[in-house]
């Protein structure tokens, strides 16, 4: 898929809901542009290219660099990323009927927070939840050492879909979640359903006590390939599927801003 930058009617969305620069009050140089910036990082997130190779059409390799982690710590990207899930939600279009959640591997080439050690090598793990069209609702990120199913609950509660009706209660829990087999435990069902959410997690072979095993509900885990979809979108990002970052704030920038773009191309659909 060729290289794609912000479109006007993207930017439409985005602009208003970026933090306002005020110029400072002792001159000099006026702030960095925001959209040349915007376009700038999204191509470093997309080519997985170093800071360094990034074209001068963008401008300071470290003006965007800085303004990632300024827009990661402030929260801005998980902002945006929230409110064109909130006007996807207000269009019905998040499919909050059958939720998915996987987790996959990046490789760390450094140290730094959420870096662990596995069979694999040294590494951060990306948990994703997605609706049922494969829109990601919740991100978590951690050492790649815990297993995705101890590191479920922390992905659950990075979901917060504003909705038009209820301003101030987000939705937060999913219909039904499926998952695979490496979810396969008795408590986490039990946990799962106290919260009113209906658990499909196939039991592994060894475990002829699993609950929730009612064949006919556990047919929508055939659909489980809609998650699989988002990875490889995901996955388009190239920045994501090894991590350069030292910084754990920077390396989640460059994933709420992936997240947040597949969330506002479905929004202007």
């Amino acid at each position: 898929m060729a290289w794609r930058g912000v479109t006007d009617a993207q930017w439409a969305q985005i602009a208003p809901r970026l933090p306002r620069r005020k110029a400072n009050p002792r001159g000099g140089r006026p702030p960095a542009n925001d959209r040349k910036c915007f376009d700038g990082i999204l191509w470093i997130l997309w080519t997985g290219a170093p800071w360094k190779a990034l074209p001068w059409e963008y401008g300071s390799p470290v003006t965007c660099w800085r303004r990632l982690r300024q827009w990661e710590e402030d929260g801005t990207l998980l902002e945006l990323w929230r409110a064109f899930l909130g006007q996807l939600n207000d269009q019905a279009k998040v499919r909050w009927d059958e939720c998915f959640i996987d987790g996959s591997f990046a490789p760390a080439k450094g140290g730094g927070a959420g870096v662990g050690k596995t069979k694999r090598g040294k590494g951060t793990k990306w948990m994703v939840l997605v609706d049922g069209a494969g829109t990601p609702l919740g991100l978590h990120l951690d050492s790649a050492s815990p297993s995705e199913r101890k590191l479920l609950e922390a992905t659950l509660n990075t979901v917060a879909v504003r909705r038009a009706h209820h301003p101030g209660h987000p939705r937060r829990y999913p219909d039904r979640l499926i998952a695979d087999r490496g979810y396969d435990s008795n408590d986490l069902r039990a946990s799962l359903a106290e919260r009113g959410i209906e658990p499909i997690i196939p039991a592994q072979i060894n475990h002829p006590n699993a609950t929730h095993q009612d064949g006919r509900k556990l047919r929508r885990y055939r659909h489980r390939w809609i998650v699989e979809r988002t990875f490889a979108w995901l996955g388009w990002s190239r920045r994501l599927l090894v991590r350069h970052e030292r910084l754990l704030a920077l390396y989640a920038g460059f994933f709420h801003l992936a997240c947040l773009m597949l969330t506002l191309r479905q929004v202007l659909k």
